[in-house]
């Protein structure tokens, strides 16, 4: 079945009545045909509806402006260019010079087939139409570079040819884009990426590059090796700047040098660069970053640690330990709760710092899956210290940012707890301060219904998360958590143990505990009793260490309660 085809439109330009009659007849019978006798008078027809026509019909010999001096004028409009000509030519002319002009077919005199003068103004209309629609699949509208998808299939085609000369990827990136939409208007944003689209191609020649747009604010480029890359970023800066001068946002190159075109994905090279790029996300001291078989080797860690982590769950490779939190008010020392940390033992690869996985899991969501995991082993552990020892030891597990935004959040949390018949005071939620203030409302939302189920809330890392002390007031906290790195210095530095004192200040003005964490000699145990602090934790007392071991703590303490009875 034919497909439903609209009828176009054909500008006929002829000053002769009898040939105007006749191309009329023969072409209304699929078309819709506008005749005009002027040259000078088509030209500025077409110049006010350049998207009314798809073919243009043209007297070779028409009076007036002569053929030729059409062609060259219509070059002048874009809008027009991009309309096929047709040449109403005599038997015996010449073809060349008109061609060469931009005309794109030519029908003889005298018009003996119809049918033959119908099928090839469809040929000419079809393929300027497929042309276009391929023009629009290559070509980026806003900043006119390759789109992503045609420019790595034209990678593929131009590898083989090209083998000799070093080449680097190139990624281009502008880092916090969306401020600019949010604060000037898409508008705005679109002028950005259309001017730096324009400066890439100015570029591709010097650099015998090409380029696309890979994203809404991320540009690639394959291009002649360059030892240094810092003047483009300049110049693309100094661009950003002129049209919208925000803090925070700037341009990040990430370079991948010398491409190994044995790697026959040339995603894979970009993917390189733009790790390059991002491991320069927020670091305002570097904006052009190389990859190195450093990073490549640390690429290729993470990437095995994110094949491997669900293996890791399934199979328990994630170990959950215990550090012990002590009352420091008092006579003596007492354990009053514990943390549950995350530690990774790879059957392979050995112990995995947490450093190394939590950022890259936060990064791309894997987080989730591993905080739900430390989530139920840890309340699983707290069912099975009751029914061994009789005591209740409450332990605080970590909610990432990320959880924030999950709404089952509560829902899973309290499911866990009635799985383990646990009340909600026996499961405490740390959440960092960088946490507050990235989304202060939302995550108050939160924090405040599930307070209203029982749960406490520690803030944890506070110091150095920015919140201001206005905001403060206004969280659902009920644990204030001194960063450890302020304990580590405050015996060293004046500084940091005034700090130490605001928090604690801080903590009682809020009426809430203050615990330190980081704690390591006895010395910064008395210096913390002696401000006030209420709890510590830290290798004073104990590391972080299995269930199994943490168990002689609750034996201590049960000890201690029989002598005080």
């Amino acid at each position: 079945m034919q497909a439903f085809r609209a009828r176009q439109n054909i500008m006929v330009i002829e000053d002769q009545p009898e040939i105007q009659e006749t191309l009329q007849n023969i072409l209304e019978v699929d078309f819709n045909i506008t005749v005009v006798g002027n040259a000078q008078d088509a030209l500025f027809f077409l110049s006010e509806n350049p998207t009314n026509y798809s073919l243009i019909l043209l007297e070779q010999d028409i009076n007036g402006m002569s053929c030729h001096d059409f062609l060259i004028q219509r070059s002048q409009y874009e809008a027009l260019k991009s309309i096929p000509t047709i040449i109403l030519a005599n038997e015996h002319s010449s073809d060349d010079e008109t061609f060469n002009l931009g005309a794109d077919e030519f029908i003889r005199k005298p018009f003996n087939s119809p049918a033959v003068i119908l099928a090839r103004c469809t040929r000419v209309i079809d393929l300027f139409e497929n042309k276009n629609l391929i023009s629009q699949t290559e070509r980026d509208k806003l900043s006119g570079l390759y789109t992503r998808d045609f420019f790595f299939e034209y990678l593929k085609q131009i590898i083989p040819l090209d083998m000799g000369a070093d080449r680097d990827a190139i990624v281009i990136d502008i880092e916090h884009f969306r401020l600019i939409n949010e604060i000037y208007g898409r508008s705005t944003g679109d002028l950005i990426i259309s001017q730096i689209g324009n400066y890439l191609q100015q570029m591709l020649a010097t650099l015998n590059a090409i380029a696309c747009r890979a994203g809404a604010d991320v540009f690639y480029m394959y291009c002649i090796h360059q030892e240094d890359y810092q003047d483009l970023q300049a110049t693309l800066q100094d661009m950003l700047e002129q049209v919208a001068n925000v803090n925070n946002i700037r341009i990040r190159i990430g370079v991948w040098q010398y491409v190994d075109r044995s790697i026959v994905e040339p995603e894979t090279w970009f993917d390189r660069a733009k790790t390059a790029c991002d491991r320069i996300s927020g670091n305002f001291a570097t904006s052009v970053a190389l990859y190195n078989s450093g990073l490549h080797n640390k690429h290729l860690r993470e990437e095995r640690l994110i094949r491997d982590i669900h293996e890791a769950v399934a199979q328990k490779h994630l170990k959950v330990y215990y550090q012990p939190k002590y009352a420091i008010q008092g006579d003596k020392p007492h354990l009053r709760s514990a943390e549950a940390l995350i530690r990774w033992i790879h059957p392979e690869l050995g112990f995995i710092n947490p450093g190394d996985f939590i950022p890259l899991f936060e990064s791309n969501g894997l987080i989730q899956m591993v905080d739900y995991y430390v989530w139920k082993e840890a309340a699983a552990q707290i069912r099975r210290w009751k029914e061994e020892y009789g005591m209740s030891v409450p332990v605080s597990v970590n909610v990432s940012r990320i959880d924030i935004y999950d709404p089952q959040l509560e829902n899973k949390l309290c499911n866990i707890m009635e799985t383990n018949g646990l009340s909600p005071n026996e499961y405490m939620i740390e959440i960092t301060e960088s946490a507050y203030s990235e989304n202060a409302q939302g995550l108050i939302e939160v924090l405040e219904s599930m307070r209203s189920k029982g749960f406490h809330i520690e803030m944890d890392d506070f110091g150095t998360g920015y919140s201001s002390l206005s905001m403060l007031t206004a969280l659902p906290i009920d644990i204030l958590k001194i960063d450890m790195s302020f304990i580590r210095n405050m015996e060293k530095d004046e500084k940091n143990k005034k700090m130490v004192e605001l928090i604690i200040d801080i903590a009682k003005f809020l009426k809430v505990p203050a615990v330190a964490e980081g704690v390591e000699t006895e010395s910064q145990l008395l210096t913390l009793r002696k401000m006030g602090c209420d709890v510590i934790q830290g290798y004073f007392f104990s590391k972080p260490v299995p269930p199994e071991e943490f168990a002689k703590f609750i034996v201590r303490e049960k000890a201690l309660w029989a002598k005080k009875k």
